[in-house]
């Protein structure tokens, strides 16, 4: 008898069994394949727009991919410098064997886990509420919670144009009856498609005819806990190339051969990441595509056409290829491929990652319809989270639109749904300047250190950043300058206004071109650079973060007008059906949640606000 099994052993189903686990939870983790463990399908790299947000996010909770991802980092950037705090975000690219290997190391030596390879085919529910799981040899293995992190495979089908076959990313078998099972208790099946393109052997690349991208040229690490970080000079570097007119014209006349433009294709596939033939017939004006040549190991051999996804045959596959500068003579390893797989409506989860219809059954990753290693990651971590907090008797941890990029991911799945494949998106965060990459840890930290994820250690050296933020701020408001030549001869270098009258520092750095690693060339500011990072973001978006604050506190306080799980909304009056029917199916937990479903007008919240008002005097 386990207290919690996680059935699956990807970026989901590690977080998850990891955090039960660290949580005093006796675990089972079953996944079909231990070599597959932490396995990376298709891209080989970990973040990048708002996805990078959100594996700092799962460090400052006290998850492992962060960690893991800088034990296996080939190369690491920041990305979107040029443009404002919001959307900075790390991006690494990761090699292929180390990750899983590192991550099987870390599942193996943890305590309170053991890991199981075989299929789950069946699960044991009595009274709504799951008792365990069957597995493919009918032996039936007990738990009194069960997370179900599926990831592609729930009868996942590999297709390469006409061509398609009964077989997971790697060729291994599928679940076939999983999922079966699941619409017998009640769930909406959606199918999905998602797929990678191929990968070529880099001596065959020519790459004159490519541009070189490097990483940032500064240490940096996804961890706030990693020691040591990828030395620049030993990063390893990607190539850009693009698609031209006759690269279009081979897929335009070879279009009917696609999985997707012949009419295999049941799944509906990923809206922000097509396929190379989705993106020439979308985008017809468009004269090129960009390509990124990106490297999977210093194992292996093999490069990743980042953007050239497709699931053309095998030889039209080789004519676009060599179609493309600097791939002219390249040579394939693997080819491209489509994957088709069911996946549930994440409609029927409750915010804490709990099914609705199923008591203690939680999913996460792509079962719940999203793309991507990170979002699978953020969501593993919270279901393992909130698995373990049900079975102690406590309160769930959910995390609020204005608190992380998980909270927007979470409550988009379960108030939205999905039709496609969902991505994670700077865009989708209203609160984007208050969920930044570098302050994830004060955001968030302080939660994982309460559920017990986060050590002593680790919680007091959050306590003394803070305080070092603190004292910063005051030693900036209190140190001042003077309009003496040094200084005015620097504001006038960095094209800015010379003093008149003495200024505080802090002043000072409210001028936007005003930036402290430029200042310290006059002036001594003794901190940290996180500390001072964090303080000069603080200084120079004052405003903004302010007014995001407020917005957020508006926000708030309809989030903290709770609705009872049982209410009945057939006795609220005056509101419109379509409203009605939506509130019916998702069942919002908070007035908040209530808002944000698609169909439900602001006049049904004022409606829905008043009976709530009055029923809680009755």
């Amino acid at each position: 008898m386990y207290n919690v099994i996680v059935v699956g052993g990807g970026h989901a189903g590690c977080e998850a069994c990891l955090a039960c686990a660290r949580m005093g939870q006796k675990t089972l983790l079953v996944t079909g394949n231990i070599k597959n463990i932490a396995d990376m399908p298709c891209n080989p790299s970990i973040g990048g727009p708002a996805k990078g947000i959100v594996v700092r996010e799962i460090d400052a909770l006290g998850g492992e991919m962060a960690r893991n991802t800088d034990k296996a980092s080939l190369q690491m950037k920041l990305l979107n410098t040029k443009k404002g705090p919001a959307v900075w975000a790390l991006r690494a690219q990761a090699d292929k064997i180390t990750y899983p290997k590192e991550m099987l190391k870390t599942l193996s030596s943890q305590e309170n886990l053991e890991i199981k390879e075989s299929l789950v085919e069946d699960l044991i529910v009595e009274n709504q509420k799951i008792q365990g799981v069957v597995l493919e040899d009918g032996t039936k293995i007990k738990a009194q919670a069960v997370i179900l992190t599926t990831g592609t495979y729930l009868k996942a089908s590999i297709l390469v144009g006409s061509d398609k076959k009964s077989e997971g990313p790697h060729g291994e078998r599928p679940s076939r009856f999983l999922s079966d099972r699941l619409k017998e208790l009640g769930f909406t099946i959606l199918r999905l498609k998602t797929g990678t393109p191929p990968r070529i052997e880099k001596s065959s690349i020519d790459y004159d005819k490519t541009t070189i991208e490097e990483g940032t040229k500064e240490n940096l690490t996804f961890s706030y806990d990693s020691k040591t970080s990828l030395a620049s000079s030993l990063q390893i570097p990607c190539f850009l190339t693009y698609t031209n007119e006759k690269t279009h014209q081979i897929i335009m006349d070879n279009l009917k051969k696609s999985s997707m433009y012949g009419g295999y294709v049941e799944g509906v596939g990923p809206r922000y990441c097509p396929s190379i033939e989705d993106k020439v017939v979308r985008f017809h004006d468009k004269e090129r595509h960009q390509l990124f040549l990106e490297p999977e190991s210093i194992y292996y051999d093999d490069i990743y056409i980042q953007g050239l996804s497709t699931s053309m045959p095998h030889d039209i596959q080789e004519q676009i290829v060599h179609s493309i500068k600097g791939l002219e003579h390249a040579k394939f390893i693997k080819y491209a491929y489509a994957i088709e797989y069911d996946a549930i409506d994440a409609k029927q989860l409750k915010p804490t990652l709990e099914t609705k219809l199923v008591e203690n059954l939680f999913t996460a990753g792509q079962i719940n319809g999203t793309s991507g290693y990170e979002e699978a990651a953020g969501q593993g971590l919270i279901a393992g989270i909130n698995a373990s907090l049900r079975l102690q008797g406590k309160e769930p941890l959910i995390l609020k639109r204005n608190e992380a990029y998980i909270g927007v991911l979470i409550d988009d799945l379960v108030t939205k749904g999905v039709k496609d494949p969902y991505r994670l998106l700077t865009s989708r965060a209203e609160y984007r300047l208050l969920l930044r990459n570098d302050n994830a840890d004060l955001r968030l930290r302080e939660y994982g250190y309460q559920v017990g994820l986060i050590d002593d250690e680790r919680y007091q050296k959050l306590k003394e950043k803070q305080k070092q933020i603190e004292k910063c701020m005051e030693y900036l408001k209190e140190e001042k300058v003077t309009p003496s030549e040094k200084i005015n001869l620097f504001l006038e270098k960095i094209g800015s206004t010379k003093l008149q009258t003495g200024l505080s520092l802090y002043e000072l750095l409210k001028r936007p071109e005003v930036k402290i690693s430029l200042l310290e060339e006059v002036v001594a500011i003794p901190f940290e650079k996180d500390v001072k990072e964090e303080v000069e973001i603080e200084i120079q978006y004052e405003g903004y973060i302010k007014k995001a604050k407020k917005e957020a506190e508006k926000m708030l306080s309809l989030e903290n007008v709770k609705i009872w799980e049982d209410i009945n909304y057939q006795e609220v009056g005056n509101i419109a059906s379509e409203a009605r029917q939506k509130l019916e199916e998702i069942r919002p937990l908070t007035l908040g949640q209530a808002s944000r479903i698609s169909g439900v007008n602001p006049s049904d919240i004022a409606v829905l606000s008043i009976y709530l008002k009055r029923k809680k005097y009755e």
